[in-house]
């Protein structure tokens, strides 16, 4: 992409939620819905400090606002919305027993209809339960997580989308093996809760080992294993993606096994963080291989603080199980692409981001540009 072609062509601008009376329609009962649930957001925390001691609810939320612009996609036009999403929940200990609940409301400029043909994950408008989830802690460094939850394992977007919420069960142990070292693993079944009544199930296995956690200079390695499984509806509804298929039925299994590696160190007093990730589908015979690199410096959840990123990933076609990994990428699988990010921390609770993409879908010659501006809040 040349420059005076980005110049003319990358000009985002909000456009009306509602594309026809339908759509308006919903797009208003959501909106009034979003506004509901951000009041009470801003409300429960005060009434709480009223109502209920201050240690027996924590109350926690997320907004996010997006600009996105997609580019150069092979037969057809340029890609250009506008997103939002609020999220707000409650967790509450009683004894060694947690119960967390949140609710997650999306609006955006474009129709529900169109997510599948934009590889989303989610839906541009609809009110749902985000979380709801009970975790035991069975003794000092062990717990069993029941519910709707975020993934328990910690996998990179090559594998996974941290936006997504399954269903089931985990369980946790951490040993430490040093003041500041550990060993963790986290094995759990999960059922995928993807859109159109998706039935898949996860098992999952995680053992990683943290060096030096909390302090200047330090690292993770960890092996995972995920075993994807009851993918027909999925398939069936175009959710699989690029991965291989014949009609609904996948050519391959999807048995992976993924290695991370991680550090940890600051230059010039700036926190630095690599991380490379392997990945392999051993129940593909080919096209079952993916990588991905990360650097990042600086940190923008801190006030006034300056992010820059960097990311390279290669994912072949059966390497991944194209449904469940991130979204913020075009393309799930069959590609490669870097992407480039600077963030900035405006204060305890907001922050932006400007993240640029580029990937290349195998046997296509002009590559795929995609441009995300974002304002973030987190409380």
């Amino acid at each position: 992409m040349t420059a005076s072609k980005a110049s003319t062509t990358w000009a985002p601008r909000w456009r009306s939620c509602a594309h026809e009376p339908r759509d308006k329609e919903i797009n208003v009962k959501i909106c009034k819905l979003l506004c509901s649930v951000a009041s009470l957001g801003l409300s429960l925390p005060l009434l709480a400090q009223d109502d209920v001691a201050p240690s027996d609810w924590s109350w926690y939320g997320d907004l996010k606002l997006r600009v996105d612009h997609v580019q150069d996609l092979a037969g057809r036009d340029d890609v250009e919305r506008n997103r939002s999403r609020f999220r707000f929940g409650a967790h509450r200990m009683f004894d060694d027993l947690e119960f967390g609940i949140a609710l997650e409301g999306a609006l955006g400029s474009d129709a529900n209809r169109d997510n599948r043909r934009n590889n989303d994950n989610e839906r541009s408008d609809a009110l749902n339960l985000d979380e709801l989830y009970l975790r035991w802690n069975l003794a000092e460094n062990t717990s069993l997580l029941v519910g709707r939850s975020a993934m328990p394992l910690s996998l990179t977007p090559m594998l996974w989308d941290s936006d997504l919420r399954p269903i089931g069960a985990s369980v946790s142990h951490s040993i430490a093996t040093g003041d500041f070292d550990r060993l963790a693993l986290t094995a759990g079944y999960f059922a995928g809760t993807h859109l159109y009544d998706d039935e898949s199930r996860i098992a999952a296995l995680q053992v990683g080992w943290f060096l030096r956690e909390g302090s200047d200079f330090g690292g993770d390695i960890q092996l995972a294993w995920l075993d994807f499984s009851e993918l027909d509806q999925l398939t069936l509804n175009g959710l699989a993606r690029t991965n291989r298929r014949a009609g609904a039925l996948l050519l391959s299994e999807y048995n992976i096994v993924d290695l991370q590696a991680g550090l940890h160190t600051t230059v010039a007093s700036w926190p630095l963080a690599l991380r490379a990730d392997v990945a392999r589908n051993t129940g593909a015979d080919d096209h079952n291989e993916a990588g991905r690199f990360t650097a990042v410096l600086g940190d923008k959840l801190q006030p006034m603080g300056w992010e820059y990123g960097f990311a390279a990933q290669r994912i072949q076609r059966d390497a991944a199980m194209a449904a469940f990994n991130e979204d913020d990428w075009w393309f799930h699988s069959f590609a490669k692409g870097h992407m480039l990010w600077v963030g900035y921390g405006i204060d305890e609770i907001w922050n932006t981001q400007f993240s640029m993409f580029r990937e290349n879908r195998d046997g296509i010659s002009e590559d795929v540009d995609r441009f995300i501006l974002e304002l973030n809040a987190r409380w």
